[in-house]
């Protein structure tokens, strides 16, 4: 070929070749693939066809042996029932049980040698047999079936025959007829007759029944009796001959399944679909590089949503390599420590501890990095648990943090570092000290409440010390001016009372002061007791004022044990025993009895660890309306009252660790305020955690 030919073909002559090719190849793929499908299609449908024919040929074998055994067994029973006297009552009896405990037989006849019938009974679940066509138009076959087995002298069956019954209906019958011998000579014949029908219904089970036409034929072919599925479908047929003594019958079985059908079949669906499958494949190939170039664009786009997410979350991501370097920081961490991510790396790189570590703490940090690093930190599978830290800021500043730390685990599940999430606590503790702060204003607030509800108890306690000063003072002054031989003696004695009134005085004073005056909160280890004779003297004030008598109840100490003993800040808790015992007595000042007024303070060692106050009264008790408020702030059941008084007590007692609740009191009568304490033990047994950064 020339050059000007090879100038003439065209890149498009160029191709066809290898497109024809190509459909070629893809048209000769595809004709093995239909062929090879008809064929496992054609093998799958004949296994099928014969796997059902095996099952119908069995199911007719089995229907067939379950009758024969069915009808010998009735034999056996029939022969058994010719040992018993015909004259005998007991044989009717017994010839009725038979005929309830069986389903297909009928009747039980007993003839003599000339086979004339002596006696019969009939089953009483059906029509009798006999009742539209007399017996002896009918016993022809039973004759022929007797005079057989007399010539055997064995039972043997009749052929079967038509009985009619009412409403135009009939069944197939066959009797079976057994030699009854005395002393060894004939003295008559057992008769019985049996209905096909049911008997075939008696043998087979409900499975077989749902699965197949079972039906009882001659050797003509000629139907006695069916049973099972309305109507075969005539495809998958089988019979089995049913030898029975003087009679032979034919079982047949007709299937309810058809021909199996193309696209229902599970194997040959599965041929189908898995030779659409390779069609899929196919076109999955084809569309390959473009999916991968849609998740390559995806992939960045994730990524992009990912940056952008951990950029504007305003909680601080950390993630550090198995060394301890910050690798990756987002912008919430940077601005929360003041340092850039280029800044966070290049510090850890060169110091080898990040630069977010206040200096005081560094050693500590270190510490347990390495004990991290070393492999005696926290595993892989330990559960992500917060902790608390410090931290410092570019400019110095410390400041708490909550760390929560899982390790970083990459694609392979391989262990490479660990991802922390930093949480700045600085507001949250600026917030919550405000809120202690106006929790101790309250506080005081209701302190001084409580004083001056009490000022007029107070100027009534403190006239009477005052009165005897004055008193013992102008007698003194008289005893100057007329002095005499017992004058010393009893000026002492005046100066002495005037000393002890007024030391009385100064104590109820000294007792208000300090319950009213500020402090901080101290944590102390104090004996119960000295906590009820801290507020005794308040209690008393308005205990005396209504006639109530105080009991104090400890248990009792023996040599070598102390009273209760409890950790507690002393003056908050006298506040609220000195609330309790205040409301204790306001309550039984109106619906008491003055000889009931009684009021219990207790205290008792209920757990190792806790101790349990009681303060019991003898009042109205709580009506449910007023228990469901109790503790509501502002809520009050007396007009002058705050309604803060329960509330800060709960408060109190929760920041304790303790609960406080009430009930009724002892016999159902009063009510009983209960709050509990740590005792020494617990209360020193937590421990404090030191800040830490957990590297």
């Amino acid at each position: 070929m020339d050059t000007a030919t090879l100038d003439s073909v065209t890149p498009e002559a160029l191709a066809r070749p290898r497109r024809l090719r190509r459909a070629l190849l893809w048209s000769l793929l595809v004709a093995l693939l239909l062929v090879a499908q008809t064929l496992l299609v054609a093998l799958t449908i004949n296994y099928e066809e014969g796997r059902e024919q095996a099952g119908v040929e069995s199911a007719a074998f089995e229907a067939a042996a379950e009758f024969r055994r069915e009808m010998l067994r009735r034999m056996q029973q029939l022969q058994t029932l010719a040992f018993t006297e015909q004259a005998d009552a007991a044989w009717q009896q017994e010839a009725a049980a038979l005929l309830r405990s069986r389903t297909g037989l009928e009747r039980i006849e007993w003839r003599d040698l000339n086979l004339g019938v002596q006696s019969a009974v009939d089953t009483p679940f059906t029509p009798v047999l006999f009742s539209q066509m007399a017996r002896p138009s009918l016993s022809l076959e039973a004759e022929l079936a007797c005079t057989q087995a007399q010539r055997s002298t064995a039972p043997s069956f009749s052929r079967s025959y038509f009985v009619p019954l009412p409403e135009g209906l009939g069944v197939e019958v066959m009797d079976l007829c057994v030699p009854v011998q005395r002393a060894g000579r004939a003295s008559g014949f057992l008769v019985g007759s049996f209905t096909l029908t049911r008997v075939l219904d008696a043998v087979l089970t409900a499975r077989e029944a749902r699965r197949h036409e079972y039906s009882i034929v001659e050797a003509d072919g000629t139907r006695l009796a069916r049973a099972g599925v309305s109507r075969g479908a005539g495809v998958y047929v089988a019979q089995q001959v049913v030898d029975l003594p003087g009679a032979t019958l034919q079982m047949r079985a007709d299937s309810a399944a058809g021909r199996p059908s193309l696209l229902p079949n599970v194997t040959t669906a599965l041929v189908m679909g898995l030779s659409l499958a390779l069609f899929a494949v196919v076109l999955l190939l084809a569309r390959d590089v473009r999916r991968r170039a849609e998740a390559e664009r995806s992939l960045a786009e994730a990524l992009a949503f990912r940056n952008a997410m951990e950029d504007s979350l305003p909680t601080g991501l950390r993630a550090r390599d198995l060394q301890g370097a910050v690798t990756y920081a987002n912008p919430a961490f940077c601005a929360m420590v003041g340092f850039t991510q280029e800044e966070l790396r290049t510090f850890a790189k060169v110091t080898g501890m990040p630069p977010y570590w206040p200096p005081e703490f560094s050693a500590e940090y270190q510490r347990r990095q390495i004990l991290r690093l070393g492999g005696h930190g926290r595993s892989t599978t330990e559960s992500r648990e917060g902790f608390e830290t410090v931290f410092m800021r570019k400019n110095g500043e410390r400041f708490p943090v909550m760390i929560y730390e899982a390790p970083l685990v990459d694609g392979e599940g391989r262990h490479t570092g660990w991802m922390s999430a930093a949480m700045d606590l600085s507001a949250q503790r600026r917030v919550e000290d405000i809120s202690r702060q106006q929790q101790d204003r309250l506080q005081a607030s209701a302190r001084l409440a409580t004083v001056g509800e009490m000022a007029s108890l107070l100027s009534h306690e403190l006239n009477q010390p005052l009165a005897a000063i004055a008193s013992y003072a102008s007698g003194s002054l008289n005893l100057i001016e007329s002095p005499d031989a017992e004058t010393p003696a009893m000026l002492q004695q005046a100066l002495t009372r005037i000393a002890e009134q007024a030391d009385r005085a100064g104590r109820v004073i000294k007792s208000v002061h300090a319950f009213v005056r500020r402090r901080e909160q101290q944590h102390e280890t104090t004996n119960a007791e000295l906590l009820f004779e801290a507020v005794l003297p308040l209690v008393r004030l308005q205990a005396r004022k209504s006639g109530t008598r105080i009991e104090i109840d400890l248990p009792p100490t023996e040599p070598g044990t102390r009273p209760p003993r409890v950790r507690c800040d002393r003056t908050m808790v006298e506040q609220v025993l000195l609330n309790l015992s205040r409301n204790g007595i306001q309550a039984m000042e109106t619906a008491t009895e003055l000889a009931d007024r009684v009021l219990v303070l207790r205290a008792r060692q209920t757990h190792p660890r806790w101790v349990t106050f009681t303060v019991i009264d003898a009042g109205p008790g709580i009506a449910p309306e007023v228990a469901a408020k109790l503790f509501t702030p502002f809520f009050s059941t007396r007009a002058e009252g705050m309604g803060l008084g329960l509330s800060l007590c709960r408060t109190v007692i929760e920041q304790h660790g303790g609960a406080l609740d009430f009930g009724p009191g002892p016999g159902k009568r009063g009510t009983e305020f209960r709050f509990t304490l740590p005792s020494p033990k617990a209360a020193e047994s937590g421990e404090t955690p030191a800040p830490a950064d957990n590297a």
